[in-house]
């Protein structure tokens, strides 16, 4: 996929969210590296493993919502009746040690959104 990419001139990768995918990010965000290719996942982890970029669901967010789901289901609710939420927090993680491996200045502006740098 990567040798496609850089034969393509791609200008990036987004790396949808999958199993697959995530049970691979360090080797994805090496091949992105490796392919000098900017990359974006779902997952801070992807960053941490060396990716570009995250955009994704505030995990601890999730996880915390679905203690207070146990919590009722616990507490008897039948979970067929309690609603479906979706995430209504996000996170945006940057790395910049990739960034300047990639030859690029993230703008001062996105830097001041980022919730997560990595150095």
């Amino acid at each position: 996929m990567f040798d496609e990419a850089t034969r393509a001139h791609v200008d990036g990768v987004v790396v949808m969210p999958g199993a697959l995918f995530v049970s691979n990010l360090k080797q994805i965000a090496d091949l992105a590296a490796r392919h000098r290719l900017p990359s974006i996942f779902h997952l801070t982890d992807f960053v941490e493993a060396g990716g570009l970029a995250a955009y994704g669901p505030d995990r601890s967010d999730l996880f915390r919502r679905a203690a207070t789901y146990v919590d009722k289901i616990l507490k008897g609710a039948k979970p067929g009746d309690l609603p479906v939420e979706r995430a209504s927090t996000y996170e945006l993680s940057i790395n910049l040690k990739t960034a300047k491996a990639l030859g690029l200045t993230i703008p001062q502006s996105i830097l001041l959104q980022v919730d997560r740098i990595l150095e």
